[in-house]
């Protein structure tokens, strides 16, 4: 027997979870949320959930209280006895953190895949983590939905003829390989060099942008440092333009500025994490027909993949 769905939207996706419930044609469910004056929150789900599929939407951008909030969703449902549950995390927070790159340093992205199984999450659904190898920490289902499936339709209404993609590192030329050999473009990379978190000490172009233009392919933007820094290498070797596709529009600390003061003509983001500000040279595409779709083809048992690989 088929379970009814219920779809939650958490406070750090609120708007992209109303989208994703009106692309799906399913009001979201009543909830409430209470905080105590030291800030601890009390989460209320105001009708049944007895024996349903419910799908709690959260990015845990801003993580902290972002990720405190889908747990203590994920206990009240499984307290309530919901049937099946899945945490639908457009933007996981701490996937940066998925290895020791030094001594005496956690993996945090495992404890984060640990703390939403033990609260009592069936199912993750997510887009671009920033290491594939992100979905061998859940011992549960993982639905890793790609961008790809948006950027390609956005790509084909732009002029591709002098189009070259470019890595914005060596740890991205898999991402951005999937693009230039989709519009069979040539794939330059930047190689870069970093001293500490969120600075680049120094960075090369590897291949020719000459009087091309150049498309950046990255997962995430954070302070903007790297793009910035690859737009204006990449402009010095002679590109005629440099734009940048990023799905997780982080865009953290002096972001904004550097995007601003930067040589990059625009930056296309999703909406996996809502905007701070707005700013002329971001451009934002939405993920809510993907995310329902994908929803739908997990109630009804039906292939994800196929949704971005034609499988």
């Amino acid at each position: 027997m088929d379970r009814e769905v219920k779809l939650f939207a958490c406070s750090a996706s609120k708007a992209l979870a109303s989208a994703i419930a009106a692309e799906y044609k399913l009001a979201l469910s009543d909830t409430s949320l209470f905080r105590f004056s030291d800030g601890e929150m009390q989460t209320i789900i105001n009708e049944s959930v007895r024996g349903t599929s419910t799908f709690f939407i959260q990015s845990t951008c801003q993580p902290h209280d972002n990720l405190m909030e889908l747990l203590l969703w994920i206990d009240t449902a499984k307290r309530a006895s919901a049937g099946y549950i899945t945490a639908v995390i457009p933007y996981f927070g701490y996937a940066r953190q998925d290895r020791k790159d030094k001594p005496r340093v956690p993996i945090s992205a495992k404890l984060i895949a640990n703390l939403l199984t033990s609260a009592g999450a069936n199912r993750i659904m997510t887009m671009d983590f920033h290491a594939d190898q992100i979905q061998g920490f859940f011992d549960i289902p993982v639905d890793h939905l790609r961008s790809e499936a948006i950027y390609f339709d956005y790509l084909k209404t732009q002029d591709m003829s002098n189009v070259v993609f470019a890595s914005p590192d060596v740890g991205g030329v898999k991402r951005t390989r999937a693009y230039s050999n989709h519009f069979k473009r040539d794939l330059v990379i930047c190689d870069k060099y970093r001293t500490r978190a969120n600075e680049v000490a120094s960075m090369t172009v590897i291949g020719e942008v000459k009087g091309a233009d150049v498309i950046l392919v990255d997962d995430l933007v954070d302070t903007a440092g790297t793009l910035c820094k690859a737009a204006d290498v990449i402009m010095e070797k002679g590109a005629r333009s440099v734009r940048a596709l990023c799905t997780h529009p982080v865009l953290s600390g002096k972001a904004y500025e550097n995007l601003a003061n930067s040589r990059l003509e625009s930056l296309i983001v999703c909406d996996t994490i809502p905007l701070m500000h707005e700013s002329p040279k971001v451009q934002v595409l939405s993920t809510a027909g993907l995310f329902s779709q994908a929803i739908r083809n997990t109630v009804e048992h039906k292939s994800i993949a196929a949704l971005f690989t034609g499988a």
